[in-house]
């Protein structure tokens, strides 16, 4: 199993709640196809660089988990197939990246302290 970092960006039309749900339902489709979930961030309404479907900003967010090869393939068809999916990319992730991960995720905890 490799380790992956997938973030994806959601329509701004989308409550909070709406943002919440389309979350816990990707998080919740890597984890019945056997990925392990290592951390999760929802980052927000952002601004975008450029317009993506005439919108100026979205709803960021990062899953970070731990699956095979296969499973990459078949979430990104999830998402190709989700009309409130604006953009994703996906990564994978190798030792220095997997370290430096981990001090993004303590830096940002010791934030919420």
């Amino acid at each position: 199993m490799k380790n992956y970092e997938t973030v994806f960006i959601l329509n701004p039309a989308l409550s909070e709640e709406q943002v919440e749900k389309a979350v816990d339902k990707y998080e919740k489709y890597l984890k019945s196809n056997g990925a392990k979930i290592v951390s999760k961030e929802i980052w927000g309404l952002k601004k975008l660089a450029y317009t993506i479907q005439n919108k100026n900003s979205g709803f960021y967010n990062l899953i970070e988990y731990t699956a095979p090869a296969d499973v990459v393939s078949s979430l990104e068809v999830e998402f190709k197939r989700d009309e409130t999916i604006m953009r994703y990319l996906t990564v994978t992730l190798e030792k220095d990246a997997i370290e430096w991960a981990e001090k993004r995720r303590n830096r940002n905890t010791k934030k919420a302290s």
